[in-house]
């Protein structure tokens, strides 16, 4: 029975992990409700295995996306500072404000953000040899390089110019608000962001996105761990089909066009859009994320 459940782990953690490689999510999204719902396993160990995947995905992912050039390093850890800075001023405002608008506006947020990143559908990326006249990579900005290049295709590279790096900003601290007051993971709001706001590819924003949620779910791992909520028979086979979850999913990614790439995260985005809807009502449809 034992050697059943660290394998139905294991395939958990396997697929959900293979599909938020593919996105630049956290996986812990989609883990803790099915732990909680089909395996019956409780919510503070659900979420320590689901912080232990975020880390195990994060780390498998990094490898090959940065092999391939798709990780803004840079810009990463500048964006993590907006986040981890409203996750803080989130933790300080939990409990202050109704559950029920904070779920209507999280709803809110995921339907703007679809369709903002549907309207980009038909926008091409400037050719490695353009002008980065776009760039807002001028001035004081200059100085950060955060503008680069990636090979979307072995005979092609493109570059791309972070825009809008002040509004970026911004909507980072906005994602570590919410994801810290609701409890799930920034990933969802992150990539958005990084798509509509700073007109990144979103190849570039899902393995950014990926190397930025191993960082924020250390933190939150780490008490976790202190409390004893991190349980070893069930952490151990969640992180090992989240490694090889996420280094198919970014071999995967690096392989989908950009456009079935975006349709895809739309989807999720309005999927989630719906079960937050249900949430403001008192109805959970996924149980609890993370």
């Amino acid at each position: 029975m034992q050697i059943g459940l660290e394998s139905w782990l294991f395939a958990v953690a396997l697929g959900t992990s293979l599909l938020g490689g593919v996105l630049g999510m956290a996986s812990g999204i989609f883990i803790v409700p099915i732990l909680t719902m089909f395996g019956r396993i409780d919510i503070h160990t659900a979420i320590g295995a689901s912080l232990i995947s975020v880390i195990a995905c994060s780390c498998g992912g990094a490898a090959p996306f940065l092999k391939e050039r798709l990780t803004n390093v840079r810009l990463a850890v500048l964006l993590e500072t907006a986040t981890t800075s409203g996750a803080l001023c989130g933790v300080f405002l939990a409990g202050l404000i109704p559950t029920a608008y904070l779920y209507c506006i999280f709803a809110l947020i995921l339907l703007l953000s679809a369709q903002q990143m549907l309207s980009r559908r038909k926008e091409s990326i400037v050719p490695a040899g353009a002008s980065a006249s776009s760039s807002i990579g001028v001035g004081a900005w200059a100085a950060l390089r955060l503008d680069a290049t990636y090979p979307e295709t072995p005979e092609r590279e493109v570059r791309y110019a972070v825009q809008r790096l002040p509004l970026g900003m911004a909507l980072m601290y906005g994602a570590g608000l919410i994801s810290a007051l609701l409890g799930i993971g920034s990933g969802v709001l992150k990539i958005p962001a990084m798509d509509s706001a700073l007109r990144l590819p979103i190849k570039v924003s899902s393995a950014t996105s990926n190397f930025m949620i191993g960082v924020t779910a250390a933190a939150g791992a780490a008490a976790y761990f202190a409390r004893g909520e991190i349980v070893t028979s069930v952490a151990a086979p969640i992180a090992l089909g989240s490694v090889l979850g996420a280094v198919l999913g970014a071999r995967i990614l690096m392989r989908v066009p950009n456009e079935k790439l975006r349709l895809m995260f739309v989807g999720i985005l309005l999927l989630l859009a719906l079960q937050m809807m249900f949430a403001a009502l008192g109805i959970h449809l996924f149980g609890a994320a993370s």
